[in-house]
């Protein structure tokens, strides 16, 4: 046996791993009250049942709350805003999870007077190092249980095997091969035949997504209405942030949008292979950045591009309660300030095309910019304009006496 405690808040969701963490910590660690914590940020039915099925395996108590207001507003939106995205397609739906997850269980640990925290999170997973961040950055002083980096199952089949022996009620079979994560943003899978990155994803294993094969054969129009870089409305009818986001998620998987497969860098160091269906989060993607086209001059967003890039690299690694990140958001803040405005998008087999987008405070200027001559711009003035901005590449030429081109 370990080390004992008294009351450990388990992150628990109801699943294979965690149903049987309830009886091991107790088995383990000196039989401790076992107190289970799920946030509610739209696993859907998954849900169903679940503080009555923690109690069976042996909890005290099972807290279920319901943060999807917060996790879009707080977390998702934030990230939009950003413009993070790992890898050039992943959206983060896994990982921008986590630090509100973690940060809530730590409240309940808290006001419960537990003495540890306990996760489901394998030893060679992102997930771990995300919670436990988050566990640092409030309660330092809380032990950590990891059982996957103590106990001896080492297989889908050893831990049915556990529960059979536990009498732990889980629904699980051999046959349930894929790992999956779902919130209010994205489904991701992992394992089964995804483990050879060769061979394409059957269809039976999406879940929230039409094939794009299978999707209307006419394409539909969808305008996205944003107030300082934050989506309020869709088609004209404004919407809180939750029922935005499964406005569009509904919209977007009719027609196959959002699907994502991704050889990934993991954050201990390996390869993972996953698919990722996120398609609301893809939309606003796509109709934030059409904004930002005619809001954002030029070093600005070519600057908040470099910032995206260190931003998502911040959610992935679960370093969200970090100075760095809040003023990477102090940032992006004041790049929104004129964000403000309309894009409408082209939804049709999986794509989403950018058709169309105004903004009060556009920086697109039709007289200037048009092909038409106009008292605006003085084409004369260019000359001028390259041969300042060309006399570095001029001296250097003389200097090395390029006189002419040599063949």
């Amino acid at each position: 046996m370990s080390a004992k405690v008294n009351k450990v808040v388990l992150a628990y969701s109801g699943g294979l791993d965690t149903s049987i963490i309830v009886p091991w910590l107790k088995q383990n660690y000196g039989n401790p009250e076992v107190i289970c914590y799920c946030a509610n940020i739209g696993q859907g039915d998954e849900l169903s049942g679940l503080e009555e099925k923690a109690i069976a395996t042996g909890a005290s108590k099972c807290y279920v709350e319901d943060l999807r207001e917060e996790f879009v507003r707080d977390f998702l939106f934030p990230l939009l805003q950003s413009g993070a995205v790992y890898e050039r397609t992943y959206l983060l739906g896994t990982s921008v999870a986590r630090p509100l997850i973690a940060r809530r269980q730590v409240e309940i640990a808290l006001q419960e007077g537990a003495d540890a925290l306990a996760h489901g999170c394998t030893g060679k997973g992102n997930d771990q190092v995300r919670f436990e961040l988050t566990y640092m950055a409030f309660a330092p002083h809380l032990k950590v249980i990891a059982p996957w980096r103590e106990w001896n199952i080492r297989s889908r089949e050893d831990a049915l095997d556990y529960a059979a022996e536990h009498n732990v009620p889980v629904t699980a079979t051999p046959k349930s091969i894929y790992s999956r994560d779902r919130n209010i943003w994205h489904m991701s899978h992992e394992g089964g035949i995804l483990e050879d990155p060769w061979n394409e994803p059957e269809e039976a294993m999406y879940t929230l997504t039409t094939s794009p094969e299978a999707a209307p054969d006419e394409p539909e129009y969808v305008v996205v209405g944003f107030e300082q870089g934050v989506p309020v409305s869709v088609n004209g009818k404004r919407l809180g942030p939750v029922e935005l986001l499964l406005t569009l998620n509904d919209i977007g998987a009719k027609h196959g949008i959002g699907r994502v497969d991704l050889v990934e860098n993991r954050l201990v160091g390996m390869k993972s292979h996953g698919v990722y269906e996120t398609p609301g989060g893809t939309i606003l993607r796509v109709a934030h950045q059409g904004l930002e086209q005619l809001t954002l001059d030029r070093d600005t967003l070519h600057y908040k591009d470099v910032i995206a890039h260190r931003y998502a690299e911040l959610v992935y690694y679960g370093q969200w309660y970090t100075p760095l990140r809040e003023a990477l958001d102090a940032f992006v803040r004041v790049t929104q300030r004129n964000v403000t405005g309309e894009t409408r998008l082209k939804l049709y087999k999986g794509n989403v095309t950018l058709v169309g987008r105004r903004a009060a405070k556009s920086l697109y200027n039709p007289d200037i910019a048009s092909f038409t001559m106009s008292d605006s711009y003085n084409q004369k003035d260019a000359e001028g304009f390259i041969k300042i901005f060309g006399l570095p590449v001029k001296v250097q030429a003389l200097l090395e006496g390029r006189s002419r081109v040599e063949g």
